[in-house]
């Protein structure tokens, strides 16, 4: 059964340039390796649920200039339909900015761009949840006013809702009871929760303080610990699945993506965390975000083999 889910969130370009050090403040250095790749959380769980097999409606905004163009076009070649994609005359498409070094670190600037231009109104004027959507997925890099009345018109209309706090921001509390499932990073359930997580143990406990706000589930996903779903007052731990990591950026957005998909296609809540810990797992050894996203088989025999 095909899942259909709709995905609310941001959409980006993403610059990188390689170079053998980052420059310190005030300083030029010559880079070598140039890429133009798109990213954005919401492009990215938009499309790592359509590769495991969802249809997917990703709803986003992208402005009209030369970036916001081949932005709109690469999400159209993927697969995802033009219906949900906001043009914004006034404002370019969001863009990252990405220096590396030789030994993998970097240094990000984004600017929003027309993603912090995705207002309510502009969900008014869509068809936000086309026939059979049964789940909707948002996160936090589009306005807060604009996720929260994601969250409470799909709650209306009985859709499962999922919210990936990240980046982590403070959320008022009328954002809680409109959540099934919250699904931060132990950093971001940290800072919601307002205690340090560095192991199960904690996560547990910042998990039951965000419950305790009003969302039914907390999934806190640990990186190579796995992730904890606490749920009815008790926490259980979903070990990660082995692999030679060797990027880790679009791990938690293939999770979520994954999980989505799961979900949307009636897998017990086990079995789709279980599904996105493999898909987070094998996101991690191939390097890029949209491009480590991986495709349902991969996924399950990983699964198969652990």
């Amino acid at each position: 059964m095909r899942a259909h889910i709709v995905v609310l969130g941001s959409a980006n370009t993403d610059l990188t340039v390689k170079a053998d050090r980052l420059p310190r403040p005030g300083e030029t250095v010559t880079g070598g390796e140039f890429m133009v790749s798109y990213g954005g959380k919401g492009a990215n769980q938009a499309l790592a649920a359509l590769k495991v097999g969802a249809t997917v409606h990703l709803l986003a905004k992208i402005g009209t200039d030369a970036y916001g163009n081949l932005l709109y076009e690469h999400l159209i070649r993927s697969g995802l339909p033009p219906e949900g994609l906001v043009r914004d005359p006034e404002a370019p498409a969001g863009v990252a900015l990405i220096a590396i070094d030789r030994e993998g670190n970097n240094q990000i600037i984004v600017a929003p761009g027309s993603n912090w231009r995705f207002s309510v109104q502009d969900l008014q004027a869509l068809t936000l949840f086309p026939a059979g959507t049964s789940l909707l997925l948002t996160q936090l890099e589009i306005p807060l006013p604009t996720v929260e009345q994601g969250l409470r018109l799909a709650r209306a209309q009985g859709i499962t809702t999922i919210l990936n706090p990240a980046p982590a921001t403070p959320l008022p509390s009328s954002i809680y009871p409109l959540v099934d499932i919250l699904t931060p990073n132990e950093r971001e359930a940290g800072d919601l929760a307002g205690m340090e997580v560095t192991g199960l143990e904690e996560a547990e406990r910042a998990a039951a303080v965000l419950q305790s706000r009003g969302c039914r589930q907390v999934i806190v996903t640990l990186g190579a610990q796995g992730a904890l779903l606490y749920s009815g007052g008790r926490g259980e731990h979903f070990p990660a699945f082995p692999v030679q990591a060797i990027d880790t950026v679009a791990a938690g957005d293939a999770f979520n993506g994954a999980l989505a998909a799961a979900l949307a296609m009636h897998r017990p809540l086990s079995e789709a965390i279980r599904f996105a810990n493999a898909a987070g797992a094998l996101s991690t050894t191939q390097r890029g975000a949209q491009e480590s996203l991986p495709a349902r088989e991969a996924i399950e025999q990983l699964m198969t083999r652990a």
